[in-house]
């Protein structure tokens, strides 16, 4: 056990003033944290326990949004009654995440800013630019089946675990976060970021700053949606590929379709140049495939992940079919949840 000093704030103004430095980490649910800890994979000099603050409550926005609180629990945010009803996409992607257990633990903050599952990464062992900047990366040209094949570079070919951020990504959601210079509000957009030359930078969150909730825009996705997890096993196991997509159809033709990809890079992977390859098309396997061609355009496999190119083609594929016949994927565990 390495030594670390443990606050308890009990405000957030507290929190922040508590989180300078650059071994400090907040404790929220503790469902990724401290399984890097008990690898010596992060090694905190201080360990700030935010549960007390009050964040985790789900509250109506001017406009008829929703602001999700960093601190409530996934499984509350998936089942709360307004988040099924206005935003199914997002309950849905949840349900397919992790297990009943870790739902009830893990928080929505902590979702955010989960770190990724690379095998080398939690290896001490073995190389890895993201845990130890210059070490090189073991996954290029080793075991890499998970791997990124968008977005990565030569530094990092890691991916982002989350389903949660796959659905907030087509939701165009709002990151609210507070630090030593004030209060910010972040795109989803460009929350999270891809490796390029500073790997271990997972997002775009400044020294000390602290996520307090996340903001859902006043969306009519509650019909033509689906959130497809393809993984090696029905439950507790991180996508291979993911496909969010949330679409409006007027009459016969597309008026609105935004689609995410998940298990494919290191952060949620959209693309709105590609996606208006949709407006405006009736809905066919023709278009689909070639918005599908155009949103993997750039993908290159690591050699024991490139089935995952042609996974995700046909998974986008079936995604825009599910979601324009109104038929979303079923979470099959969503009764136990």
């Amino acid at each position: 056990m390495n030594r670390f000093d443990y606050t308890r704030p009990a405000s957030v103004a507290e929190a922040v003033q508590a989180g300078t430095g650059e071994q400090v980490r907040y404790l929220a649910g503790g469902t990724n944290l401290i399984d890097l800890m008990k690898e010596n994979v992060d090694q905190p000099t201080t360990v700030i326990d935010i549960n007390r603050l009050p964040l985790n409550a789900i509250e109506e926005l001017d406009g008829g949004g929703l602001r999700l609180g960093a601190l409530v629990p996934n499984s509350d945010t998936a089942w709360d009654a307004r988040v099924e009803q206005r935003y199914p996409l997002l309950s849905s992607a949840i349900l397919a995440g992790a297990s009943p257990q870790l739902r009830n633990a893990a928080t929505n903050g902590g979702n955010l800013n989960q770190r990724t599952r690379c095998y080398y990464f939690y290896d001490v062992a073995t190389p890895c630019n993201k845990r130890k900047p210059g070490s090189g990366c073991g996954a290029i040209g080793g075991v890499n089946r998970i791997h990124a094949i968008l977005g990565a570079s030569d530094q990092c070919i890691a991916t982002h675990p989350s389903d949660m951020c796959v659905a907030l990504a087509v939701l165009d959601a709002i990151v609210q976060v507070t630090g030593p210079e004030g209060d910010r509000a972040i795109p989803i957009a460009d929350y999270h970021r891809l490796p390029g030359d500073e790997p271990w930078r997972d997002n775009t969150l400044r020294p000390g700053e602290l996520v307090t909730g996340i903001d859902l825009p006043a969306e009519d996705f509650t019909k033509n949606y689906t959130y497809l997890k393809l993984r090696d096993r029905l439950s507790y196991a991180f996508a291979l590929v993911s496909i969010a997509v949330a679409m409006r159809i007027e009459g016969s033709t597309i008026a609105e379709a935004r689609v995410a990809l998940g298990g494919v890079a290191h952060k949620p992977w959209r693309s709105t140049e590609a996606e208006k390859l949709l407006k405006g098309q009736q809905p066919s396997p023709q278009t689909f495939s070639a918005f599908a061609d155009a949103l993997l355009a750039g993908a290159v496999g690591q050699c024991k992940n490139d089935f995952k190119i042609p996974l995700a083609r046909k998974g986008i594929v079936r995604a825009l079919k599910q979601a324009a016949e109104a038929t979303p994927q079923s979470q099959t565990d969503k009764r136990i949840a």
